[in-house]
This record gives C-alpha cells, sequence and structure tokens, in this order.
C-alpha cells in the first residue's frame, strides 16, 4: 500500500471523484437520504430567512453534517453487511439496526439544535 502515485495530485483529485461517487450513490440508492436532502433545504432556507448569526448557523452546519455523516456510515455499513452476509443472520440484523440507530440519534439531536437555534425566531414570530 505504499504507492508513490497515491501521494500526487491527480491521486488526490481521484480520492475526491471516488468520494463524490459515493456520495451520488447513497443519495440514489437510499430513501432517507432524499428525505435528509429536503430537510437540509428547507432548514437553510429557514436559516437565511431568520438572518442566523455566525455561532447559530455554526450549529445548524454541525447539525446537518452530522445527520449525513451518520446516513453515510449507514449506508456503508448497510452494504458491507450485505457482502459479508448475503443470507439473514441475526448478528447481521443486528448491526444494520444500530447503525440506523445512530442515524435516529443525530437526527434526534439535530433536530433539537434547531429547536434551540429557531425556538427564540418562531416565539418572537408569533408574539408580533
Amino acid at each position: 500500500m505504499n504507492n508513490k502515485n497515491s501521494l500526487t495530485f491527480t491521486g488526490r483529485v481521484r480520492s475526491f471523484k471516488y468520494a463524490f461517487r459515493g456520495l451520488k450513490v447513497m443519495i440514489v440508492s437510499q430513501h432517507n437520504a432524499w428525505i435528509h436532502a429536503l430537510a437540509t433545504i428547507a432548514v437553510v432556507t429557514v436559516s437565511f430567512y431568520f438572518h442566523l448569526s455566525r455561532a447559530e448557523w455554526c450549529w445548524i452546519i454541525l447539525a446537518i453534517i452530522s445527520v449525513w455523516t451518520a446516513e453515510a456510515f449507514n449506508t456503508a455499513f448497510e452494504f458491507l453487511t450485505d457482502v459479508a452476509s448475503p443470507e439473514f443472520h441475526p448478528l447481521a440484523e443486528k448491526a444494520k439496526d444500530v447503525a440506523a440507530g445512530a442515524v435516529l440519534i443525530s437526527a434526534i439531536g439535530s433536530v433539537l439544535i434547531g429547536v434551540v437555534v429557531f425556538g427564540p425566531y418562531v416565539v418572537s414570530m408569533i408574539h408580533r
């Protein structure tokens, strides 16, 4: 694995190509990724509408990234589990469930961040 070509500029460019290809695979093959994409668009739109502070943007970006990262790992674990255990196996099922649980944890945390960040703006709109 000590290949001189792996440290070249073209090697780095290829690694980005593979990463973008992986993102495309996730978005095309995972219905939950479509939901995350719609949620991301909605949250970014609302963030611009409320003119969030830099600190608030940091929290929103962190929340978005955490959900997408969890979904990417979940997708990778699902693919790997299917290769390692093409037939049903209870441990493979548990591995997939745990990976899906990680996405749920991230999503719940992101919703809580959204409540903390957007809550005061929404309350302010209601009391106008």
